[in-house]
């Protein structure tokens, strides 16, 4: 496994940080199911979603809260470990998405909210993108979203989506549906298997 920028970019004790401002924005009552809301809206009732790069568990919770059958995976011990002790329901694993290899039927979609994509492996992303849509049933959906000023460029996104055979479907500014203008500061793309 290459590590990932989470683990090479951040000091020490990052995760648990991570974990500790989720938990204090959902105590305080913040609205952090807008991207469950998203792809939950292109789901029949009772789909099976693959929430990779899970983190501590909020997008696969709040998909689970609404009917789905989820399974989240994340790079992250300390994230997967949040997200069993917050959200017991759900089934969570560790798992390096470069590697991706579950058992049992393909997913009607995955989701790779929060940044995953920045925040693989650097020349992992391809590949992760790869593996993460052969889970996914013929026709199914890939959903990603991430801040523009990354490591990550749209551009090179674009190539790896047509490299992996992927069809961009929809591009958004936002979780919320805000129209895509080249200076967003977000991308959130709908991808078709």
């Amino acid at each position: 496994m290459t590590t990932p920028r989470w683990f090479t970019e951040l000091e020490s004790g990052h995760s648990q940080r991570y974990v500790e401002r989720f938990r204090r924005m959902a105590a305080d009552g913040k609205d952090l199911d807008g991207e469950a809301r998203f792809v939950d809206a292109m789901l029949a009732r009772g789909s099976r979603v693959l929430d990779a790069g899970c983190g501590p568990g909020r997008v696969g919770a709040a998909l689970h809260a609404r009917g789905h059958q989820v399974l989240g995976v994340d790079v992250d011990p300390v994230l997967i470990e949040a997200a069993r002790t917050d959200h017991p329901d759900v089934d969570w694993q560790v798992a390096d998405l470069a590697a991706l290899d579950l058992d049992g039927p393909p997913f009607d979609a995955a989701v790779l909210a929060g940044n995953v994509l920045v925040y693989v492996a650097p020349g992992s992303e391809q590949e992760v993108l790869r593996r993460v849509a052969a889970h996914v049933r013929p026709d199914g959906f890939v959903v990603t979203g991430f801040a523009t000023d990354r490591a990550y460029s749209i551009a090179t996104f674009d190539a790896d989506i047509e490299a992996v055979g992927l069809r961009l479907e929809h591009r958004f500014a936002t979780w919320d549906l805000r129209p895509w203008h080249e200076d967003a500061s977000w991308a959130v793309t709908v991808l078709r298997v």
